[in-house]
C-alpha cells in the first residue's frame, strides 16, 4: 500500500491524498494543469497571480471533503466528491478560458466527440473522466478492488459530480458540493485567488459558510442544523457574503482593464493563428488541435501553437504581452453610460459568440488600429434554497442584499476599445469614445437582426411576453396626464407561461429553455438569469414587497416593464412579428388569469421621452 502523500498547501495548510487519489494526481491529465494559470494573464496586473489549475484543484479537492464531514456524508461518497473535486478542471483549456471563448465565436471550430458537439470545458472533462480515466489499468484495478463496480459505471458518476450534472445522479447533493451556488470551487478559488492576487475581497469566513449548509430531500440547502431563527438568519449571512466576495472578485480581478487587454490580445492571436492553420491544414485537422487545446496543451504549448502559425501581427501581440506591454484602454463603455436600448442590445450580443466577434470586428474596422473586447458578468446564484418551517424558499428571494447583488453582477457590461502603447498618445480618447458611441448605437440593433436570422434569442421572446401584457393592459388618459400600466404580481407566472407558449408550434424554438418542478412549480435557471439581466439593463423594473404567509413576513418580487423597454421591445415585435402574434393571440384569450396589478402614475414620471406615436 502506497504512503499518504502530504501537500502543504499556502492556503488550505496540510493536505493529505491516499493511494487512490495518488494514482489519479498522476495521470497525465491532472499533471497537466501544472502548467496551466488559475487566472490567465492576470499575472500581468497582479503579479502574485501565477498559481495553477494544478493547486486550485487540489483545494477544490480539500474543501469538497471538508463540506461533505459537515454535512456528515458516508466514507465512500466523501471518497467521491474528493475524486470529482480533483477531476473538475481537468478537461480545462490552456489559459482558462481564451479557448472557449474562440469556440463560441467560431462554431465551424467546435469539435464533434461521439457525435456531441463539445463547446465548454466541462464537455471535455466530463468525456475525460469518463472514457479515458476507466482505461487506466492500474486505476480499473482498484476501482474493481476496492469498489466492487465497474470502472466505466464508477468515473460516469464521477464525470457528473465534477460537472455539476445533478440531476443525472441518484444523490443531487453530490454534484451540488462541487457546483452549487454556493460549493468546494467557488470557495477555492476565492480564497486562493484572493491570497494570491493581494486582492483581500475574496476573502471569506470559510467555516460559517460551510455551517450554513444542510441537506434536505436530497439537496444542499442553506439552514440551520439545530433549525433556529437565528442560525436560518446566520446562513443567509453566509452566503450573502460569498456572493459580495464574488461580486468584488469580478470587478477587482477579472474586470480589471489591463486584465481584458491582456485578454483580447491573446484572443486575436490565437484566432489568427487557428485561421492559418486551417487555411493548411484543413477545418477537420483544426478541429482536432482544438481538441488537444483542452485535453493536451498547457500555456506554454499553446503560446508555440501561435508562434508557429501565426501573422506578424499576431506576433507582435505575443511579444507585447512577454515583455509586459499591454494594449492601453483609450475608450470604455460601461452600463452607467448606455442607454437602456444599447444596454440591452450589447448584453444580447455578448452572450452569442459569433455576434461578438462580428460587433468587435466591425468596430475595430471603423475605429482604426485598435482591438475591442465586449464582456459581461455571468455566475449568479440560481437554484441555492433556505430551509423554513414549513416551504424552502430561494436565497435570492429570503435576502435582498442577495437579490441586489445578483443584479449588481448582471449589470457588470464593458465596451472597450484597446489601442498599442506607442500609438495610444497619438489618440484624441473623447473622440474615440464619441466615435464608439455613435458607432454602437447604429451598429448593435443591425448586429442583432442578423443573429436573428442565424438563431432565435429566448430572452427576447422573455422581452416580447411582457411587451404582449403591457399592450394588454396599458392605458393612457392624455387629459389627466397619467398612464395605467400592469405589474406582474408573481414571476411563477412568468414560468409557467413561458413553459405554457414553448409547447405551441410557431413559439417553441423562441422559447428554448428547459424547465424542471423539483420546487412543486416550473422553473428554469436560465430564465431566472435572462430576467435578471433584463432589470440589470433597465428593460424591466424589478419591485419589492413584503407578504405575509404561515404568521412569516416574506418578501417576493413584482415586475412592470420600463418606458425604454415598451420602446426596445416595439422593434422586437416587427422584427417576430409571426411569433408575437401568436403570443397575443394566446394571452388575450386567457386575459383574465394574468395575475397582476394596475399601476397609474404621471406620464411624465414613466415616458422618458416625447413620443410621436401612442403607445401600443
Amino acid at each position: 500500500m502506497q504512503k499518504p502523500l502530504i501537500i502543504h498547501d499556502p492556503v488550505h495548510k496540510t493536505i493529505i491524498l491516499d493511494e487512490f487519489e495518488q494514482m489519479v494526481l498522476n495521470t497525465r491529465h491532472v499533471q497537466r494543469l501544472r502548467n496551466i494559470q488559475q487566472l490567465g494573464l492576470v499575472d500581468h496586473v497582479y503579479p502574485g497571480a501565477n498559481h495553477t489549475r494544478f493547486e486550485h484543484s487540489i483545494g477544490t479537492m480539500h474543501m469538497a471533503s471538508v463540506i461533505g464531514q459537515s454535512l456528515s456524508l458516508e466514507d465512500v461518497e466523501i471518497c467521491k466528491i474528493r475524486l470529482a473535486g480533483l477531476l473538475h478542471d481537468v478537461g480545462h483549456s490552456a489559459f482558462s478560458h481564451a479557448v472557449e471563448n474562440v469556440l463560441k465565436r467560431n462554431p465551424q471550430l467546435q469539435p464533434m466527440i461521439d457525435g456531441k458537439r463539445f463547446i465548454k470545458h466541462e464537455a471535455f472533462s466530463k468525456d475525460i473522466i469518463s472514457r479515458i480515466l476507466p482505461q487506466d489499468n492500474y486505476i480499473a484495478r482498484y476501482v474493481e478492488s476496492e469498489f466492487g463496480t465497474d470502472p466505466f459505471d464508477f468515473f460516469a458518476e464521477i464525470s457528473k459530480i465534477a460537472t455539476g450534472d445533478a440531476q443525472s445522479i441518484s444523490k443531487p447533493y453530490l454534484a451540488q458540493v462541487i457546483a452549487g451556488d454556493v460549493d468546494a470551487d467557488r470557495i477555492d478559488f476565492l480564497l486562493r485567488d484572493s491570497y494570491h492576487t493581494g486582492v483581500s475581497f475574496g476573502l471569506i469566513d470559510v467555516d460559517q459558510i460551510i455551517g450554513s449548509l444542510i441537506i434536505k430531500n436530497g439537496n444542499i440547502v442553506l439552514g440551520s442544523s439545530d433549525g433556529s431563527g437565528y442560525g436560518s438568519d446566520m446562513a443567509l449571512t453566509a452566503a450573502e457574503s460569498l456572493l459580495v466576495s464574488r461580486a468584488h472578485h469580478y470587478t477587482a480581478i477579472i474586470h480589471n482593464p489591463k486584465t481584458q487587454a491582456g485578454r483580447v490580445m491573446l484572443l486575436y492571436a490565437l484566432e489568427d493563428a487557428l485561421e492559418h492553420f486551417r487555411s493548411v491544414s484543413g477545418k477537420d485537422a483544426a478541429k482536432d488541435e482544438i481538441v488537444r487545446f483542452f485535453t493536451e496543451y498547457n500555456d506554454g504549448d499553446l503560446l508555440s501553437f501561435i508562434r508557429s502559425n501565426a501573422s506578424d501581427k499576431s506576433l507582435g501581440l505575443l511579444n507585447d504581452l512577454r515583455d509586459g506591454r499591454l494594449y492601453v484602454p483609450v475608450a470604455r463603455l460601461s452600463q452607467k453610460i448606455l442607454r437602456p436600448s444599447t444596454r440591452m442590445a450589447l448584453s444580447t450580443i455578448a452572450r452569442h459568440g459569433v455576434a461578438t466577434r462580428r460587433l468587435e470586428t466591425r468596430l475595430a474596422g471603423e475605429l482604426g488600429d485598435v482591438l475591442v473586447d465586449l464582456t459581461v458578468a455571468s455566475g449568479v446564484p440560481k437554484s441555492m434554497r433556505i430551509a423554513m418551517d414549513e416551504e424552502d424558499g430561494f436565497f435570492y428571494d429570503e435576502s435582498a442584499l442577495a437579490n441586489g447583488l445578483v443584479r449588481a453582477i448582471s449589470r457588470q457590461i464593458s465596451l472597450t476599445a484597446f489601442s498599442h502603447i506607442d500609438v495610444v498618445t497619438e489618440k484624441d480618447s473623447t473622440a474615440v469614445l464619441s466615435e464608439l458611441r455613435r458607432v454602437v448605437d447604429d451598429l448593435s440593433p443591425r448586429l442583432l437582426n442578423f443573429t436573428r436570422e442565424d438563431q432565435y434569442l429566448p430572452i427576447e421572446g422573455i422581452i416580447l411576453l411582457f411587451y404582449a401584457v403591457h399592450s394588454l393592459f396599458v392605458n393612457e388618459n392624455k387629459k389627466e396626464g397619467s398612464i395605467s400600466i400592469p405589474r406582474l404580481r408573481h414571476i411563477t407566472w412568468l414560468y409557467r407561461t413561458i413553459l405554457e407558449l414553448s409547447g405551441f408550434p410557431k413559439l417553441k424554438n423562441l422559447f428554448d429553455y428547459s424547465f424542471h418542478e423539483r420546487y412543486g412549480f416550473p422553473y428554469c435557471e436560465k430564465v431566472f438569469e435572462d430576467i435578471q439581466v433584463l432589470v440589470a439593463m433597465g428593460i424591466v423594473d424589478e419591485d419589492l414587497r413584503y407578504y405575509e404567509k404561515d404568521g412569516r413576513f416574506r418578501q417576493s418580487y413584482e415586475y412592470v416593464l420600463t418606458w425604454e423597454g415598451v420602446e426596445y421591445a416595439g422593434t422586437l415585435a416587427e422584427a417576430y412579428r409571426y411569433e408575437f402574434d401568436e403570443m397575443m393571440s394566446h394571452l388575450t384569450m386567457v386575459k383574465h388569469s394574468i395575475k397582476r396589478d394596475i399601476v397609474t402614475i404621471p406620464s411624465n414620471r414613466y415616458v422618458s421621452k416625447k413620443r410621436s406615436t401612442g403607445v401600443r
